[in-house]
């Protein structure tokens, strides 16, 4: 995505150093791409109602709480080589969301089929580097972010959450400016909160 210089034959951080050279926990020297979907819905009361904070409507997502860290997260991961962005964003909302790694194979049509609905309409809301603390001075994450927004509440409400890949557990979470998540992921959630204009 972003530019960077090569220096003694290794791809130096166009952020800066680190401290720490060498990949690190990375796979791949230099940038390593991910995709990370936030899946929103507004918080609704008990008879239907948008639930609101000082006049603005709150915002729910899906997160996931990671089971290398127990940090909760969004439910994103890397690009592998030939995968598209697209690709990606389903593929682990799926597996860590949905946990369509253990599903049937007809149980997995059917995700298959929710997700490709849901995610056909997603808003791109950042695309670069980010601040991650498995950066080093010669390998780091840069990101593409798409917000998925079920306006209705009724898209994602047929869609089980069961955690599954490498997460330890998944929740539809409300958005507050107390949120406490995994590397960037908390600037993420604000950044749809402000293209939603929710409250924070």
């Amino acid at each position: 995505m972003g530019t960077y210089q090569i220096m003694d034959k290794v791809p130096r951080n166009p952020v800066g150093r680190t401290g720490m050279i060498g990949r690190g926990l990375l796979g791949r020297w230099g940038p390593n791409h991910a995709a990370d979907p936030v899946v929103t819905r507004w918080k609704r009361d008990g008879s239907g109602a948008r639930v609101e904070r000082e006049g603005k409507p709150v915002l729910e997502f899906v997160a996931v709480r990671r089971g290398d860290t127990g940090a909760w997260a969004i439910p994103g991961g890397m690009v592998e080589a030939g995968d598209t962005v697209s690709a990606t964003l389903k593929k682990e909302f799926g597996e860590e969301a949905l946990n369509s790694l253990e599903a049937t194979d007809e149980e997995k049509r059917k995700i298959e089929e929710h997700i490709n609905h849901l995610f056909k309409s997603g808003d791109k809301l950042y695309a670069g580097y980010v601040d991650d603390p498995r950066n080093t001075d010669n390998a780091w994450m840069e990101t593409v972010v798409f917000n998925f927004h079920d306006d209705s509440g009724e898209g994602f409400s047929k869609l089980n959450l069961v955690a599954g890949d490498d997460a330890a557990a998944v929740a539809w979470t409300e958005v507050h400016s107390g949120l406490s998540l995994y590397a960037s992921h908390s600037h993420f959630v604000r950044l749809a909160v402000e293209h939603r204009k929710a409250a924070w």
